[in-house]
């Protein structure tokens, strides 16, 4: 079991800087040379999570319509489809292992969120 310790504070710092990594590393390492998928696939995903993070009804939120359990389960989502990608659109080298180590630390960061009923009671 993940200890739990990444607060909805925590999560809420990790948002911003997470979306424009994702619109950002496919330049810096090159996605797209064997499969221009793995090049718009990250971009995208920043985009989409950037306009996730603005609507989380979390403390950086700027609109807070969408609650923090939606932005969790979004999450989770993504870093199934990161694990998944490489197998199934055959991604290779760097595009391989990009998108498997993303995948597996978002789910990670997932596993470890510590619920505010939890923060509460400790």
């Amino acid at each position: 079991m993940f200890p739990r310790f990444i607060t909805k504070s925590i999560h809420a710092y990790l948002d911003y800087p997470v979306a424009f990594g994702l619109m950002a590393m496919p330049f810096f390492f090159g996605l797209g040379e064997g499969n221009m998928l793995a090049f718009w696939l990250s971009v995208l995903t920043g985009v989409a999570a950037l306009l996730l993070t603005v609507l989380t009804d979390h403390h950086l939120g700027i609109f807070r319509i969408l609650p923090y359990g939606l932005h969790l389960a979004v999450d989770a989502a993504v870093g199934i489809a990161f694990v998944a990608a490489p197998l199934a659109l055959g991604f290779v080298g760097i595009e391989f292992w990009y998108y498997m180590v993303l995948g597996l630390t978002v789910l990670a960061v997932v596993g470890m969120h510590k619920s505010e009923d939890a923060a509460v009671m400790a």
